[in-house]
């Protein structure tokens, strides 16, 4: 017999099923990410009934528990938002930053609070997903989904084939922030000095990681040649450092594939995805990833390329952006006739 006021037994076994992680019910009401939930648990800032939890175990009940995060009360999840930005160089890929420096944050307007898919660093430009559903993002993240992310890349010299297949089949690479430049033995640049020379002595593989597998291709041969770079990994400043570890300074890098998604839209615009999109974004998550598709935007740029400022107003177009001029005059056209 239960006391007045009190559950009876098949409301709690109704209330423990019902039961989440803190840090899935945090990040889906949009206060953080599900990494940022994390610390907030570990920092004391989070109190389920008054109680504060520490421990990244704990469960509580979205629809009966009292959760306070920095003593504000959660008001249940938001509504998912996923999109996608064309993130321009000179913001980072953060919600806040310490420097000051302009945040992606700054590109996206809506009511829901969006966290970014991953990370395009301050000078890297480029197809970024962003979205308040912790769960999708954490899956597509994750080194067993093996998702595939496309970039275009523009070297300061011309990689040898050697150099090349060493990044097609992995190398060694630091696992800290710094770029710290060419690996002793690396080739030089021709006719360059190397960029950020190396003043301490060869390093073991201490503090050193093995990059996965990619495939490289040429776009555009030049003294300063542009590579289509596909990778299944994200590590911090992972091309650059790549580059570097074969001798050659990486001088811009732009992300236009995502899994399934192929950037379609001008540096600094957004849109929400289709909910088609969103479907091939789950099968991704799965494993079952769809390469990007190839055509105009997987191609390098011309150096006459228009590129539009960065806006901070989101547009959704009807239709992927493309060139109008390009099948002008294929068809419909007046035909003239030869002079006589």
């Amino acid at each position: 017999m239960t006391e007045p006021g009190e559950d009876t037994p098949d409301q709690r076994a109704d209330s423990s099923a019902s039961e989440q992680r803190l840090q899935k019910i945090i990040a889906a009401a949009g206060v953080a990410s599900r990494r940022k939930a994390e610390e907030l648990i570990l920092a004391g800032r989070v109190q389920v009934n008054g109680q504060t939890v520490t421990a990244l175990g704990s469960k509580a009940d979205p629809a009966r528990d009292h959760i306070r995060v920095d003593g504000k009360l959660l008001h249940g999840p938001e509504r998912p938002r996923y999109m996608v930005l064309n993130k321009p160089k000179g913001y980072v890929t953060t919600a806040s930053d310490p420097e000051g420096r302009p945040t992606v944050m700054n590109l996206v307007k809506g009511g829901e609070r969006l966290f970014p898919v991953g990370r395009l660093d301050y000078s890297s430009e480029g197809l970024l997903l962003m979205t308040n559903d912790g769960e999708l993002a954490n899956a597509l993240t994750r080194a067993a989904a093996r998702v595939e992310k496309t970039y275009l890349v523009k070297v300061s010299g011309k990689p040898s084939a050697s150099a090349l297949n060493q990044l097609r089949h992995g190398v060694m690479i630091d696992r800290g922030t710094q770029i710290l430049g060419p690996r002793p033995g690396a080739e030089q640049e021709s006719g360059k000095p190397r960029r950020h020379e190396r003043s301490e002595p060869p390093r073991h593989n201490e503090g050193r990681v093995m990059t996965a597998p990619a495939r490289i291709r040429l776009l555009r041969d030049a003294d300063n040649p542009w590579y289509e770079l596909i990778l299944i990994e994200g590590r911090n400043r992972e091309i650059r450092k790549m580059f570097e570890e074969v001798g050659h300074h990486v001088e811009k890098i732009r992300r236009v594939g995502y899994g399934p998604l192929v950037l379609d839209l001008e540096p600094g615009l957004s849109r929400d995805l289709t909910l088609e999109e969103v479907a091939a974004l789950r099968r991704a998550a799965e494993g079952k990833s769809a390469r990007p598709a190839r055509g105009s935007r997987s191609s390098a740029p011309n150096r006459s390329e228009r590129r539009s400022r960065p806006r901070t107003e989101t547009r959704a177009p009807s239709r992927p952006l493309r060139t109008a001029s390009r099948n002008r005059g294929r068809s419909g056209g007046r035909k003239r006739t030869p002079n006589r």
